[in-house]
């Protein structure tokens, strides 16, 4: 969800207000990705935005899905799927599933190369990079240990793991733009932001200050903000909890379209762009194909869409 390689930032704030008349854009905020730092004993340690965003999202969702728990209309036959009690338990397999998932899947996807020169720095999570579908898939398999190993409905407990996502992905979201770091293509749009790091800037078709897609804000608002307020108002006004599966398949398929759409204005990473390939395509014939995020996006909705017509069966 972040970039492996920190960028260094540029002063552009005088040039963006000499041009401002000719080219419509939006100012990067002032805002530092560490939030405060202590220097104890010659060592220095920050708190990070994105390290904030992870630790407030997860507890977030976990009062969320707690207070599901704690109402038993939403469930079928009135019983919840598991007690506040043993969801406190499932947080830390999830937790583990999002770090190790998230970290090995930007590995494997995004910068493999890179990792297999220097394999050290895969353990050095806090210079950002993780992978969203990497992470979906280490929640998936912590869930199906957990489950077999407490006896639990594993498909229930997909949904209400699912319920609980969007505040963290909101919230990692606009970490990502606070870090500068995920942004789009460039745009001439009047939202269009111009983020102050080097290779945001670096745009040889542009004369000038470089204006970008601020994409991290479009998932920030898909996601976060449009799809878990969707999965909110299914629970406790729809009475979705009771199918098997409509919460989880909503949540994949909606994730996994939002991500589709927001791929074809997100800057693709650096690895994939090329002279014949400015797109930054994984996959392409005659410059038509898809971006990495996209081939990743598409058995996210597939699965997605069978839960949902499974829950509708049953």
């Amino acid at each position: 969800m972040g970039s492996v390689h920190p960028a260094r930032k540029v002063d552009i704030g005088c040039a963006t207000r000499s041009i401002g008349a000719m080219i419509a854009m939006l100012p990067f905020p002032d805002i530092a990705p560490e939030i405060f730092t202590i220097s104890l004993f010659g060592l220095s340690f920050s708190l990070r935005w994105y390290a904030l965003a992870y630790i407030v999202g997860i507890l977030l969702g976990w009062r969320l899905v707690v207070q599901a728990t704690r109402t038993p209309r939403l469930w079928k036959n009135d019983t919840p799927v598991m007690t506040p009690a043993r969801v406190e338990d499932l947080l830390f397999w999830v937790i583990l599933g999002v770090i190790l998932g998230g970290r090995l899947g930007y590995v494997l996807f995004y910068q493999t190369a890179f990792y297999l020169e220097n394999p050290a720095r895969i353990l050095q999570i806090w210079e950002g990079g993780m992978s969203f579908h990497g992470g979906a898939l280490g929640v998936i398999i912590a869930g199906i240990a957990f489950t077999r190993r407490h006896k639990i409905p594993m498909i229930s407990t997909g949904d209400m793991v699912c319920l609980g996502l969007a505040p963290g992905l909101f919230l990692g979201r606009l970490a990502n733009f606070i870090n500068a770091e995920l942004w789009g293509r460039p745009t001439d749009l009047p939202w269009g932001v111009a983020f102050p790091t080097e290779a945001a800037q670096f745009c040889p078709e542009i004369a000038g200050i470089c204006a970008r897609h601020p994409s991290q804000l479009y998932e920030a608002l898909l996601e976060g903000l449009v799809l878990g307020g969707l999965l909110v108002w299914m629970a406790w006004q729809r009475g979705a909890l009771k199918h098997e599966g409509l919460i989880g398949g909503t949540f994949l398929a909606g994730y996994g379209l939002a991500r589709f759409v927001v791929e074809f204005v997100r800057q693709p990473d650096a690895q994939f762009v090329s002279d014949g390939n400015p797109l930054g395509l994984a996959w392409h014939i005659g410059g038509y194909g898809l971006t990495m995020g996209q081939m990743l996006s598409l058995p996210m909705i597939a699965v997605g869409l069978f839960l949902i017509i499974r829950s509708r069966r049953h």
